[in-house]
């Protein structure tokens, strides 16, 4: 199967539309990594990385807090190497810990990765400060919100569970299991935090007046919580390794390696997210199942289109200025999703 070429006004809408929310103020700037499964990646950049970081620019190397996009960069791909995991088993199989009389116990994990597992959808893990309970047994003691696989609801917790599985189930910690893989895939620049800060780390919110920027640690609060290190979030990435993660993800997949057959097993629907997008396990899947997505809270995308052989990664710290920043993203999250399903 051959790679389609970028359309080229596609490219430039993209690169007028993060122009404009530079300008703007919604981003201090950002990157736009492109390419296909064939090529080396190009990039389009705007603005600058941050105010403290004085004329920097951001570039393919910028390490940006990815947030969300930690469930498809660590959890999503650790699952789908774990051995003899049965995705339609309940979860208290793979946690023995758990009571039986958990209620989230009786989720598969094929529910958790589809966001379908009925658990509580606000993840608040302060409450369960010292209780000296195991958080796994915390998680799933909640009463369950909907019937498991009843419909889909966006449920960071199920990710946080995915990643306390892949300890117990390993007998190692998560950043371990993800540095092994993103080392495997060239990713050299991808890390759970902290970070120190410098003029390559993009900052990204002040919570308080007067009070240092959020640099180099975790933007999601529960991911703090749990030292930086979550199956949901609290990863950090450059849009290099982006690329790299895209463009492997994409070769595997024409070559029906191991990974690759994951990702197409992941871009089988499991269920309705609005007319026109499904959730996979993990991915959001547009163009008719043919593109798959994730976005990252902070302000990062990313897309794959295995039928062209396309990946765009967008990273930028859109929280920098604005806490609730979803609609100023939204632009150039449909110029992204539009340029990869066009054709050239």
């Amino acid at each position: 199967m051959t790679t389609s070429p970028w359309n080229p006004n596609a490219l430039a809408e993209l690169q007028d539309c993060l122009d404009l929310m530079t300008a703007d103020g919604s981003v201090p700037g950002g990157v736009v990594a492109y390419g296909t499964c064939a090529s080396e990646p190009s990039h389009l950049v705007s603005g600058v990385v941050a105010p403290e970081c004085g004329d920097a620019r951001p570039g393919p190397d910028t390490v940006y807090d990815v947030a969300s996009l930690t469930k498809v960069l660590a959890t999503w791909p650790l699952i789908g190497r774990l051995d003899g995991l049965d995705l339609d088993a309940p979860v208290r199989t793979a946690l023995p810990r758990l009571p039986a009389e958990a209620p989230g116990g009786r989720a598969t994990v094929r529910q958790i990765l589809s966001h379908t597992s009925g658990l509580r959808a606000d993840t608040r893990l302060d409450q369960y400060r010292n209780t000296g309970t195991d958080l796994a047994e915390l998680i799933c003691g909640e009463d369950l919100i909907a019937e498991p696989g009843a419909g889909h609801r966006y449920i960071n917790r199920g990710f946080i569970l995915a990643g306390l599985l892949l300890a117990e189930a390993t007998g190692r910690r998560l950043d371990e299991l993800a540095a092994e893989l993103w080392q495997s895939l060239g990713m050299t620049g991808t890390t759970y935090g902290p970070l120190a800060r410098s003029p390559h780390v993009a900052p990204t919110e002040q919570r308080f007046p007067g009070a240092p920027r959020l640099w180099g640690l975790p933007h999601d609060d529960n991911a703090a919580l749990l030292g930086g290190v979550a199956g949901h979030a609290g990863v950090f990435s450059t849009p290099a390794d982006l690329a790299a993660y895209a463009g492997a993800l994409l070769r595997e997949h024409r070559e029906g390696s191991p990974l690759g057959h994951w990702l197409a097993q992941s871009m089988v629907p499991q269920s309705v997210i609005e007319p026109g997008l499904d959730r996979g396990l993990a991915w959001i899947l547009a163009d008719g199942g043919r593109v798959a997505y994730h976005h990252g809270f902070t302000g990062t995308s990313l897309y794959l289109s295995p039928v062209t052989g396309r990946y765009l990664a967008i990273c930028t710290n859109a929280v920098y200025h604005h806490q609730d920043n979803r609609a100023r993203l939204a632009p150039l999250r449909a110029v992204a999703l539009k340029a990869i399903t066009d054709e050239p």
